[in-house]
């Protein structure tokens, strides 16, 4: 480093952007460490880290962060049953406090005052990122050259890419963006940014078509430690390798994929679609696991709850008291959470088909209308009367006031 030049610790992913970003920040006069955080993209790390090193890094940090990812946000959203607007399984927005922890923890080892991010200013990510950071270390300044640079195009930035030798292979063929970790995929741009637009064949990343899927479903039972999944066909798994051989066979029966016009918290609509085969089947089994062992109220009071959670791991806000205090309510709820469901995969639909517990709610004694029955008929009378009787009368009143 020369003297004099300042440190800063960039969330670097080996593509286009981080690399430009990475050149860029060098260029005016940064020593550039990069860290790449290994989620489960799939992806050569080893060529990125090369790829860092030959653009300009000094150094690299490159960490395998998957079993946190997994035990620590997935598993924490899975038990919550949390979902953004219907449809978002929230795979990109769990990573992004994650890589941000770890960007922090770098520039303390590093002693770097300064971080940075290829967020761009329209995206989700630059909140979840610079929250975060602030939330961890409100000291570290934060860079987004995205956000500063004279680059206005894809094609500006593929030019400066050659302009500099950036080794990286860039092409204007591709016009998706793709961000993609263990737990699901997001893809947006290109005609997908016409919601009247039907998602062309290509978008697929890893799911196959309902259409080419098996014409014979297959079975999986699931099973379940206090909500968390731990058990594949009766086989005890732990969490990576059940996410990564549920994504397989879920891709392969079409399941998973979701088309949605989602709000973004920067205030404008998007169009995006995800593929999310693992989580998919993991949220159908955990949820029919809870209608089994739940009662009503608490059921239904998590329900609601499981909203506010989503929220706050799309805005950002995984760093927070609300966040640790929604926690510890989840966390209670998954005390009797235990048992096992079996799942019907089938040309793109994940159907939960049985489902057993020691901790369940579900008496056939008093559910049958068979032989066994041991439910009163005579208590109905009596708990509608009371369930009814503050209502009793509004019918009268309103005809008496011409209003129906």
């Amino acid at each position: 480093m020369a003297h004099g030049q300042q440190k800063i610790i960039l969330a670097y992913s080996g593509g286009l952007d981080t690399s430009v970003c990475l050149k860029w920040l060098q260029l005016r006069g940064y020593e550039v460490i990069a860290l790449l955080a290994d989620v489960g993209q799939g992806e050569n790390l080893a060529l990125a880290r090369r790829r860092a090193l030959a653009t300009g890094a000094s150094r690299v940090h490159v960490l395998n962060v998957q079993r946190e990812f997994v035990e620590e946000y997935v598993f924490h959203a899975l038990k919550a049953q949390a979902v953004y607007e219907g449809k978002y399984l929230l795979a990109t927005a769990l990573s992004r406090p994650l890589i941000a922890a770890k960007l922090v923890d770098v520039a303390h080892r590093e002693r770097a005052t300064t971080v940075a991010h290829g967020c761009t200013g329209k995206g989700n990510d630059q909140v979840r990122f610079e929250v975060t950071i602030a939330a961890l270390d409100p000291t570290l300044k934060i860079i987004a050259p995205v956000r500063e640079w004279e680059l206005t195009s894809r094609a500006e930035e593929i030019a400066f890419a050659q302009q500099h030798r950036i080794p990286i292979e860039v092409t204007q063929r591709s016009p998706y963006s793709m961000d993609r970790n263990l737990w699901g995929t997001s893809i947006e741009c290109g005609v997908l940014e016409d919601p009247w637009h039907e998602p062309p064949s290509e978008t697929y990343r890893s799911i196959r078509p309902p259409e080419r899927a098996p014409r014979r479903p297959t079975y999986l039972e699931i099973g379940f430690t206090r909500g968390v999944p731990t058990h594949l066909n009766g086989r005890r798994v732990a969490g990576v390798p059940l996410i990564q051989r549920l994504s397989v066979l879920g891709a392969r029966y079409g399941v998973g994929r979701s088309d949605l016009i989602e709000d973004r918290l920067v205030g404008i609509k998007s169009r995006e679609v995800y593929e999310a085969p693992a989580a998919a089947i993991l949220y159908e089994a955990h949820a029919e696991l809870e209608r089994l062992v739940l009662d009503r109220e608490l059921l239904h009071l998590k329900e609601q709850l499981a909203l506010k959670y989503a929220q706050l791991i799309y805005f950002g806000l995984w760093f927070t008291r609300a966040r640790v205090a929604l926690d510890a309510f989840v966390e209670a709820t998954q005390q009797h959470v235990s048992g096992t469901v079996r799942v019907k995969l089938m040309a793109g639909r994940c159907m939960s088909v049985g489902r057993r517990s020691p901790q369940a709610l579900y008496h056939r004694e008093l559910a049958t209308y068979g032989a066994g029955d041991v439910f009163r008929q005579a208590w109905a009378e009596g708990f509608i009367r009371l369930w009814g009787l503050p209502y009793e009368g509004q019918g009268t009143r309103g005809q008496r006031s011409g209003k129906r």
